[in-house]
């Protein structure tokens, strides 16, 4: 039966004055006023209704989506339009791109491991000590890198103990520390002095009868108190070495370790022939049989003869009165050498520390 208000859509005929159609929302704010041009609108003209069959038929046709000829839909929330858009804080250099740039470079990150085993098994290892490396570093070895490759190459010892593992620790004052095959002195505490002695000075830190002794050359506000490591008598010139380390002295000092000692000698010349194997093969002395290491002329002139002569005795005025012994009386005499140490140019009357290469010789030459 023809509707009489007209054709209407399939399904949508529009029922009554408010031209309602089945499934049709009325409202102004569930429909939309249809336009003239929309498609298969099922309202009457004048109408606020549509028909079921034109939702998605004409401009806005959504249904609560937005108001006509809006184009499709309302946008979402936080949507709305912007202006242009600031550059990035990093613009060009995202720090994803630099991280990528990175890992194509280096290769993913991996975490470190450690590179030696654990130094507790280590019975050298004292966890409240000193690291080695910083130790022998601060007694002058070299610096911390090199140290560090050293022990990497099994080039330091403690207690005898080759080490090759960073991290070790131990105590300065009780373990000792060897660098191919030298020991280092690394008790801060010990100290060493070369005093190159003047004739007239008596080999003491104190004279009863008020002479010049070792102690007038020391300056208390630079140097330790020290002893003497043996004698020179007071008209003999040359090298003391001066410590409070007392095992050195007591092993500088003792026969057994037969630590040589060099001395120039000035005697009246010319000097027979034979003097020097006459020397070295022995010289009966009141208390002994005393002998030179070597024996060799320096220099001569008109009526004086210079001899360098080596020997481990340290008895006391042996080597006046081995010249006494063969009629060459010394008219001269300084102290070149005590083992490895040199008096080389160093003024008379002048104190000077030993560098660490120098001590780690001289313990070297003791067997420490």
């Amino acid at each position: 039966m023809a509707s009489p208000h007209g054709n209407a859509s399939r399904g949508g005929g529009a029922r009554g004055p408010q031209g309602r159609g089945k499934g049709s929302k009325a409202g102004p704010k569930g429909g939309f006023r249809s336009g003239p041009g929309s498609k298969g609108s099922g309202g009457a003209a004048g109408g606020r209704g549509y028909s079921k069959g034109s939702a998605a038929k004409g401009p806005g046709a959504a249904r609560g989506k937005g108001p006509a000829g809006k184009g499709p839909g309302r946008p979402k929330a936080g949507a709305a339009q912007k202006g242009p858009q600031k550059p990035r804080a990093f613009a060009g250099v995202d720090k994803y791109e630099r991280r990528a740039s990175a890992i194509k470079e280096h290769g993913p990150h991996r975490r470190r491991r450690p590179k030696n085993p654990p130094v507790d098994r280590l019975e050298v290892h004292d966890e409240n000590g000193v690291r080695l490396q910083k130790l022998m570093a601060q007694a002058g070895v070299a610096s911390r890198r090199v140290c560090e490759e050293m022990i990497q190459d099994g080039r330091v010892s403690v207690d005898g103990e080759i080490v090759t593992e960073l991290g070790v620790r131990v105590d300065p004052a009780l373990q000792a520390v060897h660098v191919d095959g030298m020991r280092i002195q690394t008790d801060e505490k010990l100290v060493y002095y070369a005093f190159n002695k003047p004739a007239g000075v008596v080999s003491t830190m104190e004279d009863p009868d008020g002479r010049r002794c070792v102690s007038d050359f020391l300056d208390p506000r630079k140097h330790q108190r020290v002893f003497h490591v043996g004698r020179l008598d007071v008209e003999t010139e040359g090298l003391l070495l001066l410590t409070n380390d007392g095992e050195l002295t007591n092993r500088l000092t003792h026969p057994s370790y037969e630590v040589p000692k060099t001395y120039l000698v000035q005697v009246h010349g010319p000097v027979e022939k034979g003097i020097g194997n006459q020397m070295k093969q022995g010289i009966r002395l009141e208390d002994g049989i005393a002998k030179v290491d070597d024996f060799r002329l320096v220099d001569s002139t008109p009526g004086h003869v210079l001899i360098e002569v080596v020997l481990h005795s340290g008895r006391n005025r042996i080597v006046r009165r081995m010249f006494d012994a063969v009629d060459h009386p010394v008219e001269k005499l300084a102290r070149t050498h005590v083992g490895p140490i040199a008096i080389g140019d160093q003024k008379q009357g002048t104190v000077r520390k030993l560098s660490h290469t120098e001590v780690g010789n001289l313990l070297a030459s003791v067997g420490m």
